[in-house]
């Protein structure tokens, strides 16, 4: 059977039978929340969620002082309320008296214990604990109170007593109430670390409102409700309301778009490449097949894609000078069609990236304020010629890239070409891609910048001096000093439009020194069966399951 015809088989079949109640059960009276995870999974340990994947599963088994509403605002979570001093530079966090940690053999008698302020301190400090290892040690580094050698504080973070907990700052750090709603700042129980060491990673111990049962590694990872949780729906009736999830790993996007067509997964993230033809139209508008047979929703997503140049050579094995040239970075930019490009192979799902790296999901993002670059060929292949490249010496250029990018890469290849720029493509597994761009050892390379808080100072770090990779986000290693000079008083200006307007002129500093190529800002697609109720697409594409029914 033709594929697409077997698409359509199963969406009449699932058609079928959606009004069946029994379709979200599994053989009793218990609801299931089934989603698949294609990419891998390294660690249910909040002190690793680095990637999607583990930020999906440790939410679900986790909860921090504060936390995002849908509308990306910071509201209350275990802190229930705090103060920020005058000067910006400590934090007084008030905490609820009926959190308890998961049930656990680590505990005595098995029984989850009270969270305190201790709980707090003792987490905070394990992130920047070298010995840790931590992926997020960053989010406090530089930012919380250091000693005179450099080191950071005992006194950095503090449990005045049980319920009163306390974070010093060196200086004001406008996003930091952001940064404490990332995983990163999760409470664990030092007990379960104690016991399990870096097996923790398997045998997480939380507060969240589902409590781990069981991972088997490349196959599934199952967690029951938490019968103790301390959230409660406007009614008053205890959250959550489903009884178990289930994650999968099906790494083929076909197989895994199938799956949840045959109703075997209730939501899937992200319309994939050997699908998106199936059910989007070239507008991006649903096709009439798959309108009734689930539920869409479409939202902009905190994720900017990119193209870097690596601008120091200290790592690169054959340095190219062209890159060292703003006028070849310009060049490459003014010659890619965007809205052709997303048009043809997005369906539309994006918007062509013809401003700064700051996406429109944020509100400071603003068009007429940072001006990027559109196309036009004309201007590519002038400013190329003033670089000294023509027909008789073209550009020549090695672009490092992903399979999943293949096609948007041949497509700028195609462009580059009528601007008279030679640009292989090197496709490379994600692992090694990631290692060699963060060790500065790709000269011209794809990425995405995936929002870890909702700021625009999370993408402008990106550009910061002081925070070259690997050990920070400045993957080109870009150095302007009027930037640094901006970012650094952004980052102490506590009135809202004024930091909208600093960050919107560092934006365009990046804009005109071209260190990146913005291709699109994504959007979230995000799919559900017609009976899952309350998940509600966000753009940090986060899956919040507390409050999701299944009918």
């Amino acid at each position: 059977m033709h594929f697409r015809s077997l698409i359509l088989y199963l969406s009449t079949i699932l058609g079928l039978f959606s009004a069946c109640s029994e379709a979200a059960k599994t053989g009793t009276d218990k609801t299931v929340f089934r989603y698949n995870q294609p990419e891998a999974l390294s660690s249910l340990d909040p002190a690793f969620a680095r990637n999607q994947a583990n930020i999906r599963a440790v939410t679900q088994l986790y909860n921090g002082l504060v936390e995002l509403d849908q509308e990306l605002k910071t509201g209350p979570g275990i802190a229930k309320s705090w103060e920020v001093s005058e000067d910006g530079r400590s934090y007084t966090f008030h905490l609820r008296d009926d959190v308890y940690f998961h049930d656990s053999e680590v505990f005595k008698s098995g029984k989850g214990r009270k969270v305190t302020a201790a709980d707090f301190e003792y987490s905070f400090k394990r992130i920047v604990d070298p010995a840790t290892a931590s992926t997020g040690a960053w989010v406090f580094n530089d930012k919380v109170l250091t000693d005179a050698s450099g080191a950071i504080s005992d006194t950095a973070f503090l449990a005045v007593n049980d319920s009163t907990f306390k974070v010093y700052l060196n200086e004001p750090f406008i996003a930091f109430m952001e940064i404490l709603t990332m995983p990163y700042a999760y409470v664990v129980p030092q007990e379960a670390v104690a016991k399990y060491g870096k097996d923790f990673r398997a045998n997480p111990v939380g507060t969240g409102p589902f409590v781990f049962k069981l991972w088997d590694e490349g196959n599934a990872i199952v967690m029951h409700r938490n019968p103790r949780y301390w959230k409660k729906d406007a009614q008053g009736q205890q959250l959550p309301y489903l009884d178990a999830v289930q994650i999968t790993f099906i790494t083929d996007k076909k197989s895994e778009f199938l799956t949840f067509m045959q109703g075997k997964l209730d939501y899937l993230s992200g319309i994939k490449e050997g699908s998106r033809d199936l059910i989007l139209n070239n507008d991006g508008t649903i096709q009439e097949d798959f309108k009734d047979a689930f539920t869409v929703q479409k939202v902009p997503y905190l994720n900017t894609e990119y193209i870097g140049f690596q601008l120091d050579p200290t790592n690169l094995s054959n340095p190219n000078p062209a890159l060292k040239d703003k006028r070849v970075r310009q060049a490459l930019s003014y010659a890619i069609n965007k809205k052709e490009m997303i048009a043809y192979f997005r369906n539309n799902m994006g918007i062509p990236g013809e401003s700064g790296m700051v996406p429109p999901s944020l509100p400071s993002f603003d068009a007429k304020a940072v001006v990027g670059y559109s196309y036009n060929p004309q201007k590519a292949v002038a400013l190329l010629q003033e670089a000294g490249y023509n027909a008789g010496n073209p550009l020549q250029m090695r672009l490092s890239t992903v399979a999943e990018h293949k096609e948007l890469a041949e497509y700028m290849q195609k462009k580059w070409a009528e601007v008279g720029a030679k640009v292989q493509i090197d496709i490379n597994q994600a692992p090694a891609h990631q290692e060699t761009v963060d060790n500065g050892r790709a000269p011209f390379f794809m990425k995405s910048w995936l929002g870890d808080y909702p700021d625009a100072e999370n993408y402008l770090a990106l550009f910061y001096s002081k925070n070259f990779s690997p050990a920070g986000p400045n993957k080109t290693h870009f150095v302007n000093e009027e930037f640094d000079r901006l970012y650094e008083k952004a980052n102490l200006e506590r009135d809202v439009k004024k930091r909208w307007a600093l960050y919107q002129q560092m934006d365009q500093i990046v804009m005109d020194e071209a260190p990146v190529i913005v291709l699109f800002y994504d959007e979230v697609i995000m799919l559900t069966q017609n009976n899952i109720v309350g998940l509600e697409a966000n753009p940090m594409n986060t899956l919040k399951l507390e409050q999701v029914r299944k009918l």
